[in-house]
């Protein structure tokens, strides 16, 4: 991929824009250490209400006598660590909520103004997604936390993994399942270059484990996305098919049960189908 091309980016929306797109080392900087600064706030908020427990109930506990008062201390402080994971699964969707967050499609430069919101929302998200989000992926404030991010989702939705980015730009139908340390996220680019778009996921829907979808991929209602498969920017499976592999593509039912009797060892032939390409948009 050649290095961006600044002549392909949309004209400059002001003043702010056009000194990001000319000093992009520095922006770069700036807006990494205002990251830290808000990520710095939102972690400190999330922490008080497990520091006045920790102050209230532990300094006296360790203050008395006995010997069980150094496991009860540390069983203090541990019932304060999960208080501030859920804390945080409040604070930062208030923070994304406050902040300049909102993400909207974009083809263009890294270094645009554009990419702000981006970079502030994952941000965001990762605090948690890094640290407390796997204690609470497959529970209910695991989900709730993923629409309270921005992330669309019918009813019924079965969420196994947590490795989003980008989770207001996706969009799941009802009953939708995605299967353990899936990825979804909804960007691509490289080389100076940046591309935004959403991804679909159509009810009912089954995307298996490890598979990863970028962005700008539809999939529709009913279909299944196997496990380990890749959906390259631009796929658009249709409804109830099957799509496997790197880069993915359909599998028909005559090639699926040729599959499934080679893993069961059955002495019978496998019939050998031609791979095709997979249907990109792009």
């Amino acid at each position: 991929m050649k290095y961006f091309d600044e002549r392909a980016n949309p004209p400059a929306s002001g003043p702010l824009d056009r000194f990001i797109r000319r000093f992009g080392a520095l922006s770069h900087l700036l807006a990494t250490m205002a990251l830290y600064a808000v990520a710095a706030c939102a972690l400190g908020l999330a922490l008080v209400p497990s520091l006045l427990i920790v102050e209230r109930l532990g300094v006296p506990l360790l203050m008395g006598e006995g010997w069980w008062r150094v496991p009860a201390f540390a069983v203090l402080v541990a019932g304060a660590l999960f208080l501030w994971g859920f804390a945080l699964l409040v604070v930062v969707p208030v923070f994304n909520f406050v902040l300049p967050t909102r993400i909207r499609a974009f083809r263009g430069g890294y270094f645009t103004i554009a990419a702000l919101p981006w970079y502030l929302h994952n941000g965001l998200f990762y605090l948690v997604r890094f640290t407390f989000l796997p204690f609470v992926t497959l529970t209910p404030a695991g989900v709730l936390f993923l629409r309270a991010m921005g992330m669309r989702m019918g009813r019924r939705p079965r969420i196994s993994t947590e490795n989003f980015s980008d989770v207001s730009m996706i969009s799941l139908g009802d009953d939708v399942t995605i299967g353990g340390s899936a990825q979804i996220f909804c960007h691509y680019g490289g080389a100076g270059n940046l591309v935004l778009a959403p991804v679909i996921i159509g009810s009912r829907a089954t995307i298996g484990e490890k598979a990863t979808l970028m962005g700008d991929v539809e999939v529709g209602e009913g279909a299944t996305i196997l496990a380990n498969s890749v959906l390259l920017p631009g796929t658009r499976v249709p409804a109830g098919e099957r799509w496997g592999g790197v880069p993915a593509r359909p599998i028909s039912h005559d090639e699926w049960d040729a599959y499934k009797t080679l893993l069961r060892g059955s002495p019978a032939p496998v019939q050998t189908v031609p791979k095709s390409p997979s249907r990109l948009n792009t």
